[in-house]
């Protein structure tokens, strides 16, 4: 593969348009990119002509709206670009066809907004994501909403936090003296997750319905010995990687790092910085890459947040940054971030954006599946708090005192050896145990899940970030322009003292930090119902209606999907293991016991020792007691749960007594699988499945 050749060869592009559009349709078109404004008729016809001509000879024969419903995932309707005339047909796509589309919007998750009757929906393009070709089908990026206008995706909201926070952004350049129209928050998306062999996959109906593993006695070696993180690529997996490398290359996505995580059968996909409604997108469509491409290779890409008990889950970490229109990274504190106003008072927003929205930051991450994997040792706490590291909270610290600052100095790191480089130190470490971490010019919202669209959690980020900046250039445009900087001074001396709570540096998984975090007043939510239900409290109805990313009735409607979301997985989940309990693993623990029972049987009748063999068949036969007693159980817990339909009151009996049921039955599987020939256990076992990609 020639890569700066095939790179983005999928992808209508800004090099793709200049060269197919007239050069002032294409000079249009960039102004209303990056100015606003709709798109006129007769331009529109331009552009869907000339794409429709490039996808024809790249081989496509359809073109979709493709779009992010509130399901997480994306969604497609193909059309064929020919039109009959008479016994023949040509190619057409208009302006028209490019700029909306309609669906059955009925069939999308929308919280109440939309009754079963009422099907309209739309789809309408957003030129700021490149159209690009996927399986011959010309794949349009649009936003969806509803006839009414309210919005059924997760794009929509996206694209209007992004213009709220490049308007407040704006104003605090510009109130320091330099030119700035435009901030455009950007994202890279590290993405985490499992392969495995697709033969085993297809032995457990619970990854296949439920994307987790939900009965597995550990195996005897995890990842105790960390001999996996960044060890050398099995011969199939690093195949997988370099095919995978290639068809995200050819659609533009720029991914760039990869290696083996800490788990058996983990590994992780990092690509480089993009303009976030673009990042999202692509993650997306890397998500949908990954299990495509391990098909290919006789595998499973899992991207659920715990798939596997005992190890490591997987994550989705969140790298959010600011960029002007002139290329400064407002987030890059320079060389002496003491002396770097500007730098010091976005940090200032993030930092009582942070502290004052615990509580949306918990929300825009949680889910059934981030519930096993939040505070796991193997990700950050459900408690939400920052990492900014020894040389800013050292600043922060000397601003609220009135203290002068003591610069951290240069330091090198001396490895003992003369013929190795001398390395300098970075002025922080990096915390991974922390939720919401400062990495150098950069923020890593580490808790988003794996499977995630990360939509949700940059809607947060942008709108609580934006606010605050709303307020401070309030304040700073009404302060006399000799008084400036006391201004900002002030307003950092605020923020730390009042929201410096927020800020800890230690150990996130210490068995101390609960505690202490109760104690500075922080929000400890433990589950996504309790989460989900402070969505619509007041205070953020006011937030995000008041910058009009979401009506009212649009986070009423969010709420309702996510905890039906909520409540259907777990049901399935529990349907799921009472179908595996009852119909194999039940009678193939009743047979091995009666199996040794005849053992011990025939042994006495010749005078054989059989303890070992009654034993066993007496361990085994209360096993199965247990088993069934506690499917019983299970079984009534789910039924209470369902009896109201997948409603969001439901999700309470979900929580409170479905899982607590499964976990139980949980436990005396395994603890029956472990006494077990492996023979007769009915699925693979953990140990099959972690190492079974060879």
């Amino acid at each position: 593969m020639n890569i700066p050749i095939e790179f983005g060869s999928m992808v209508f592009n800004d090099s793709v348009m200049q060269q197919r559009l007239p050069h002032d349709t294409f000079r249009q078109l960039r102004k209303i990119l990056s100015e606003g404004g709709s798109l006129d008729r007769s331009i529109a016809d331009i552009v869907a002509n000339a794409m429709k001509d490039w996808a024809l000879e790249k081989g496509a024969t359809h073109f979709t709206h493709w779009f992010q419903p509130m399901t997480g995932v994306t969604a497609e309707k193909h059309d064929s670009f020919i039109r009959p005339i008479g016994d023949k047909v040509i190619m057409e796509f208009s302006g028209k066809e490019l700029i909306k589309g309609e669906s059955d919007a009925s069939s999308f998750p929308s919280g109440g907004l939309r009754a079963t009757f009422e099907a309209r929906g739309y789809t309408a393009w957003d030129p700021t994501s490149y159209a690009f070709i996927k399986d011959k089908t010309l794949c349009i990026p649009t936003a969806f909403c509803s006839y009414t206008g309210e919005a059924l995706d997760k794009k929509t909201p996206l694209l209007r936090s992004m213009e709220l926070i490049s308007r407040q952004a704006s104003r605090i350049v510009q109130l320091f003296g330099k030119d700035c129209q435009r901030v455009t928050p950007t994202v890279g998306a590290e993405q985490e997750y499992f392969l495995i062999d697709r033969k085993m996959y297809e032995k457990r109906p619970d990854l296949i319905y439920t994307g987790r593993t939900l009965i597995g006695c550990r195996p005897s070696k995890g990842q105790e010995l960390d001999d996996h993180f960044f060890g050398a690529l099995k011969t199939r997996v690093a195949a997988f990687m370099r095919e995978l490398d290639e068809e995200l290359w050819k659609l533009g996505i720029p991914a760039k790092t990869r290696h083996n995580e800490v788990a058996p059968g983990q590994h992780e996909l990092a690509p480089v910085f993009e303009t976030v409604n673009v990042a999202v997108d692509h993650n997306q469509l890397t998500m949908e890459i990954m299990k495509k491409v391990a098909a290919r290779h006789g595998m499973v890409c899992l991207l659920h947040e715990k798939p596997f008990e005992g190890v490591n889950g997987s994550g989705k970490h969140n790298n959010w940054s600011l960029i002007t229109d002139t290329g400064v990274n407002l987030l890059d504190p320079g060389g002496n971030p003491m002396d770097n106003l500007q730098f010091l008072l976005i940090l200032a927003a993030v930092v009582r954006a942070v502290d004052m929205h615990q509580d949306l930051l918990r929300i825009s991450v949680s889910s059934a599946g981030n519930d096993h994997r939040l505070g796991g040792y193997e990700a950050p706490p459900s408690i939400m708090s920052m990492y900014l590291g020894d040389e800013l909270e050292g600043v922060l610290s000397a601003i609220e005192s009135g203290a002068p600052y003591d610069k951290i100095e240069k330091v090198y790191i001396n490895s003992g050896v003369h013929s190795l480089s001398r390395v300098r130190r970075d002025t922080t470490d990096r915390n991974r145990t922390s939720p919401f971490a400062f990495t150098g010019n950069k923020f890593e919202f580490r808790s988003v899940g794996s499977s995630f669209s990360i939509s949700d959690a940059n809607v947060v980020i942008n709108t609580i970030v934006a606010d605050q900046l709303e307020q401070f250039a309030d304040q700073l445009e009404e302060a006399d322009k000799g008084d400036f900087r006391n201004a900002v001074m002030r307003i950092l001396r605020e923020t730390v003292r009042r929201h410096g709570k927020i800020i800890f540096n230690g150990n996130n998984y210490s068995p101390e930090w609960p505690e202490e975090a109760k104690k500075r007043g922080l929000l400890i939510i433990s589950s996504t119902v309790e989460a989900l239900k402070k969505f619509t409290d007041e205070k953020n109805i006011d937030l995000f209606t008041r910058h009009l990313i979401f009506s009212e009735s649009e986070m009423h409607s969010r709420r309702e999907v996510m905890l039906e979301n909520y409540s259907k997985v777990i049901n399935i989940e529990a349907l799921t293991m009472l179908d595996m309990v009852r119909r194999n693993i039940l009678p193939a623990v009743v047979k091995t016991s009666g199996s040794y029972a005849s053992g011990a049987s025939v042994k006495a009748s010749v005078g054989i020792p059989n303890a070992a063999d009654v034993r066993m068949a007496t361990e085994l036969s209360e096993k199965a007691q247990s088993i069934l007693s506690l499917s019983d159980d299970l079984m009534t817990a789910q039924k209470r749960a369902s009896s109201g339909g997948m409603s969001a009151e439901s999700a309470e009996v979900y929580k409170d007594e479905v899982l607590p049921a499964m976990h139980k039955l949980r436990l005396a599987v395994d603890e029956a699988e472990g006494m077990m020939d492996e023979s007769s256990w009915p699925y693979p076992s953990y140990g099959q499945l972690l190492f079974s990609v060879l």
